[in-house]
């Protein structure tokens, strides 16, 4: 992008910035969690938008001047609603972790029981981890995949749901590689007594594309991030049923932050927008065919896979039987331009800061107009450095990806 102002000015900055774009343009970029945001997307968060303090909703802040600032937040929420079918949207979520926290608080007492993933096995920090807030104000208690399977035992679940009769039943993950039965929760969360949440952070896209099934029509209230198979900027919204609408409001603003970032509201409002399009959808269906293909080259290059596979747009790579850590081993793909994230797997014997797992995904491939046939090479491409990662492999390693990505320049 060009950006004459920041280049006189901070020359320092600027040159960093130019750094991280060509890193971005010259890897693989595998990492789950990250996607390429459009240019529409991008313009729209660095508006004079920024500028502006709006302390409240439309049509009730705390600040004069917002009567264009509320036309922006109301299409944005407006957006939200029809994309996907919610009875309410709150788009002021700066983060997905604020926005959790805000949907526990909304519906919850401190000390109230939970049950979500355990992190090892695929949930999220904020699904109760004990080092995370969540985890010290609300008592957590966590279900898993099946050691034979790494799978869900759903009437596992429902069973637990049953005994300990949460509060909450919180589905949705963030390094479980398999479809999230979220009809199943939502009735098991009905049987117990229990609210319905879902975080869909990481499959939202997917949602949309028809790729997955929806938690809006089950759940009571549903959290996603913004980016990651959405596509759009770093933030997050809430959806939730109408009689919850007030609830989750007051827990958002006051209870959870102050002034919203208008300019990423608005660069949301275009990412609801774009996601509204045929030609989204049809990007999603490839993040799904693509995952597959990737995880089919995968596997039959010798690399488990947990659970034996993907339905979604991620898979986990077991480093076990390989002679390095899945730290190491991203490290390793790292050095060639291939990024992506260590990550635990479920009854992983090392510890998060140097698990056994290594988390890859196909959101941002798929975005610059990479196919199966693509996800072919680049699987290729990773199981043999992991296999043999000598200088000269990494090299040749080095070479193919400049190769592949430079045929994908224009995307």
């Amino acid at each position: 992008m060009n950006r004459p102002n920041l280049a006189k000015f901070d020359p320092e900055l600027e040159e960093l910035i130019e750094l991280e774009e060509k890193r971005q343009e010259d890897g693989l970029l595998m990492i789950p969690s990250e996607n390429l945001a459009s240019p529409a997307v991008l313009e729209a968060a660095g508006t004079v938008l920024t500028n502006k303090y709006a302390e409240g909703y439309p049509q009730k802040r705390y600040y004069t001047g917002n009567q264009y600032i509320d036309k922006i937040e109301q299409l944005a929420i407006d957006r939200a609603k029809e994309l996907f079918c919610a009875e309410h949207a709150n788009v002021q979520p700066h983060a997905g972790s604020q926005a959790n926290l805000a949907c526990y608080f909304a519906l919850l007492q401190p000390g109230d029981t939970i049950m979500a993933m355990n992190l090892a096995h695929g949930g999220h920090l904020t699904h109760g981890h004990p080092v995370s807030l969540s985890g010290k104000l609300f008592k957590f208690v966590h279900y898993g995949v099946r050691q034979d399977t790494e799978m869900l035992d759903m009437d596992e679940v429902e069973k637990l749901a049953l005994e300990i009769k949460p509060k909450m039943i919180l589905s949705g993950f963030t390094a479980h590689p398999r479809a999230v039965p979220f009809s199943r929760f939502a009735e098991i969360a009905k049987k117990a007594g229990a609210y319905a949440m879902a975080d869909m952070s990481h499959i939202a896209g997917l949602v949309v594309g028809g790729v997955h099934e929806s938690p809006v029509p089950t759940h009571d209230v549903v959290m996603t991030t913004t980016t990651k198979t959405l596509r759009g900027p770093r933030s997050a919204v809430i959806l939730c049923k109408e009689q919850y609408a007030k609830q989750i409001d007051k827990s958002v603003f006051p209870g959870m932050q102050g002034g919203p970032l208008e300019h990423i509201i608005a660069a949301k409002a275009v990412c609801f927008k774009e996601a509204m399009t045929d030609e989204y959808k049809e990007y999603q269906k490839q993040v799904a065919k693509n995952a597959k293909a990737l995880a089919y080259t995968l596997m039959a290059d010798g690399l488990r896979l947990v659970s034996g596979g993907t339905d979604t747009h991620l898979m986990i790579i077991d480093c076990t039987n390989l002679e390095f850590s899945g730290k190491q081993g991203a490290d390793i793909l790292a050095e060639c331009n291939i990024y992506t994230n260590f990550n635990m797997i479920p009854f992983d014997t090392r510890k998060p800061a140097d698990p056994s797992g290594i988390r890859l995904g196909t959101p941002a491939l798929t975005a610059r107009g990479m196919k199966e046939k693509e996800m072919q090479i680049v699987g290729q491409l990773i199981a043999d450095l992991l296999k043999n990662h000598s200088e000269e492999q990494k090299n040749m390693t080095k070479q193919a990806v400049t190769e592949l990505v430079k045929s994908f320049d224009d995307k």
